[in-house]
């Protein structure tokens, strides 16, 4: 007997409204897929380079410049400019205003071109190539043109692309995850499969969080791709991180997927207070937080602005601050930001003022110093986070400087000078200190590194004081028992014009290209930078043509040997072998000319200590004092008062004619939960978390100053405070 069920009206509007809801969605991935087609054809298409691509291209679809049996790491997996360059003949094809549009002829090139990759399938030794590159490409040719192409070869290209999916090992959460992750969404608006594609956009819209101490996106707005903790701000977290999730954010813009806002804003303050606080003006790469790919040539040019314009699609939020990038970026105004950013997750400091930039980029127990050389790239980079200091005023001072540099004499640091860089496999190391820190107030900083290379064992004291338009340089306690000299650099950097020098008892005067050993050296003066040094010390100095190749720096293979030469100036303290107590000092005046720079000797400007204990520095101007106390003591102000640190920390200190006007403190060890410190005279303070105490008997005020715990650890408490009359 059949049973038939009654449908009433009302299960029949619920089902009714499901199946629309169902239709809406299937539209919907419609949008999607136009709107990632629409990207794609946004390329701009060259007659010449496809015609190019089409005589390189063999009768069976291969390229006789792609050696397609070395699939090793170090051949950097040339193949990839084959599937690039289907993709690209694929554009021509789809773009009606290509001269190749509906081309026959060019659709049975890609198609046999295709079938060569699927026959063969290329697989590379480094899983990026088998994840990423190749799935990437061949799922945007299916986009483009993949409705065209013979059902079975289509079939057949689909496991290769499906290499890109959610348990794939690349898709561990960071950077890569939401690549992936992409490209499996790529495909699956090609095949049409909803069901998948809602699970996959949900794991892209949760990509944006903090994951401090993991992978990921850290509480200081800096990235870390691995968990050696190494910064990966401006690779990793900027093109596969920030901009994927933002690309994504666009495409679902309007529809049913839009992503929440708060996590559109989140990525907006990632963006400004992260990734374009690490690039010179938030124009262009920083150098300083480059790690391998350091030994890639690269182009000097601005960074796009298509992650900002999707941005602004999807949000208001600090709508004026990426519009001002937008225009810096087009060249339509001129900087106009001043800060002070210390990454206390990524143990790196920023200066910038609206004329100049420069980093401190550092190590400690809590992290590791550099990337491991993964592929070959970066066999040189042994050195570059100890201590670190580029200045950078147009942002190509440093340009491709890499075939032609010293990698024992890097600007800022304090290194061993050995025969030869030690082996690729000792590049990252995990740092010996946990004294690696600074304070900032978020225009003023003091940085301190209680530095012990885990290389050679070279030790010192270094302190970087930041005040408006110059920042000091000390170091003290620079020891080593290797029977080798020891070397600090002002600077190495490519010769733009003539160098200026005043020794004393002698008139300033050009130095002539060559080697130089300069005794009782008052100042040094080049393009537009000046470096005064109050001890009057001996400094070594070479103005003259370096020689090199990429393939110097690298174990990728398919560099070119090509000989290099650079004119490049390089200017050091040679401390000499076994140091036990040796120090430097040197004030960076950026933007100066040579008049103003002689004039630093007699603005007061005074170095207060310099030693194991203590590094302090006063600025008379400013009327600010900054310090960085390696332990508990005491420090005699310029007015002869004393201020006393109970405990290790980075001190900053602003006054206002006889009075304290504000205190900045930091705890670079990460231990201490208060900050004890003792002001000579009375004072009160309005901030929260600070207790004041005034002593009649000595007329101090004990200050205990609360301090950011957990994942703020290490950043900077500012306090206002205010004088009482005894």
């Amino acid at each position: 007997m059949l049973v038939r069920a009654r449908l009433t009206p009302l299960l029949l509007t619920a089902l009714l409204i499901l199946v629309l809801a169902f239709s809406g969605r299937a539209n919907e991935l419609d949008t999607i897929r136009h709107r990632v087609v629409a990207e794609l054809l946004k390329t701009e298409v060259s007659e010449a380079k496809v015609q190019d691509i089409l005589d390189r291209m063999r009768s069976d679809g291969s390229f006789p410049d792609i050696n397609y049996e070395d699939l090793s790491r170090t051949a950097g997996f040339p193949h990839r400019h084959h599937t690039a360059d289907l993709v690209y003949l694929a554009t021509a094809y789809r773009k009606p205003s290509s001269s190749f549009y509906q081309d026959p002829e060019l659709k049975q090139k890609i198609t046999v071109s295709l079938d060569y990759w699927v026959e063969n399938d290329f697989f590379g030794d480094n899983w990026h190539n088998n994840q990423i590159s190749t799935p990437t490409n061949l799922v945007n040719l299916m986009l483009l043109i993949g409705d065209e192409l013979p059902e079975d070869l289509v079939e057949s290209a689909q496991p290769i692309i499906g290499r890109a999916h959610m348990n794939a090992s690349g898709a561990r959460p960071s950077g890569d995850r939401i690549v992936i992750a992409g490209i499996l969404a790529k495909n699956l608006l090609f095949t049409g499969d909803k069901a998948a594609f809602d699970e996959v956009i949900s794991i892209i819209a949760n990509e944006i969080k903090f994951s401090t101490g993991e992978r990921g996106m850290q509480h200081d707005y800096s990235f870390h791709h691995r968990v050696d903790r190494v910064n990966n701000t401006t690779s990793y977290g900027y093109g596969k991180y920030a901009n994927a999730f933002g690309e994504w954010a666009d495409y679902v813009a309007g529809t049913s997927y839009a992503f929440d806002t708060d996590r559109i804003n989140q990525l907006v303050d990632y963006y400004l207070d992260g990734v374009y606080k690490q690039l010179v003006y938030g124009i262009y790469e920083d150098i300083s937080v480059k790690n391998r790919a350091i030994s890639n040539q690269t182009s000097f040019q601005p960074k796009g602005t298509v992650e900002i314009e999707r941005l602004l699609r999807s949000t208001d939020y600090r709508k004026a601050e990426l519009e001002e990038i937008i225009q810096l970026r087009k060249g339509e105004r001129s900087p106009t930001r001043a800060f002070a950013k210390f990454f206390w997750q990524t143990e790196h400091f920023v200066l910038q003022r609206p004329d100049f930039y420069t980093t401190v980029r550092m190590f400690s127990a809590r992290n590791r110093n550099m990337e491991i050389p993964y592929n070959g790239p970066g066999i040189t980079t042994h050195h570059r986070a100890d201590g670190t200091n580029y200045l950078q005023l147009t942002g190509n001072e440093y340009h491709d400087i890499w075939p032609v540099y010293d990698w024992q004499k890097i600007s800022g640091t304090t290194i061993l000078q050995k025969p030869e860089l030690h082996g690729p496999d000792d590049i990252q190391m995990d740092g010996l200190t946990d004294f690696v820190g600074a304070a900032d107030d978020g225009y003023f900083g003091a940085v301190g590194f209680d530095f012990i290379s885990p290389h050679d064992g070279t030790r010192a004291k270094k302190g970087w004081f930041f005040f408006d338009r110059v920042f000091v340089c000390l170091g003290a306690g620079i020891a080593s028992d290797k029977p080798h000299s020891v070397a600090t650099t002002v600077d190495q950097v490519l010769l733009r014009g003539p160098i200026r020098v005043q020794q004393q008892h002698s008139d300033p005067r050009v130095l002539p290209e060559g080697e130089h050993k300069l005794e009782e050296l008052e100042w040094l003066y080049h393009d537009g930078v000046g470096y005064w040094f109050p001890d009057r010390p001996t400094l070594l100095i070479k103005n003259q043509e370096e020689r090199g190749s990429w393939a110097d720096i690298t174990d990728q293979k398919n560099i070119s040997t090509e000989e290099i030469q650079k004119k490049v100036l390089t200017a050091y303290f040679d401390h000499g072998i076994r140091p036990q107590e040796a120090g430097y000092a040197y004030v960076v005046a950026p933007r100066v000319n040579a008049k103003e720079l002689a004039s630093l000797s007699r603005s007061g400007f005074a170095i207060l200590a310099n030693n194991h204990q203590l590094q302090a520095v006063h600025h008379p101007g400013l009327e600010q004092t900054q310090a960085v106390f390696y332990e508990a003591g005491s420090l005699s102000l310029s007015d002869g008062n004393e201020v006393t640190a109970a405990q290790p920390g980075i001190v900053l200190i602003k006054k206002n004619d006889n009075f304290i006007q504000s205190l900045t403190v930091a705890d670079p060890l990460r231990s201490a939960m208060v900050f004890v410190i003792h002001l000579p005279g009375r004072y009160e303070t309005p901030s929260e978390g600070v207790t004041a105490d005034w002593d009649s008997a000595t007329n101090s005020t004990r200050l205990d100053i609360e301090l950011p715990r957990g994942v703020y650890a290490g950043k900077s408490v500012t306090l206002e405070l205010q004088r009482r009359d005894q």
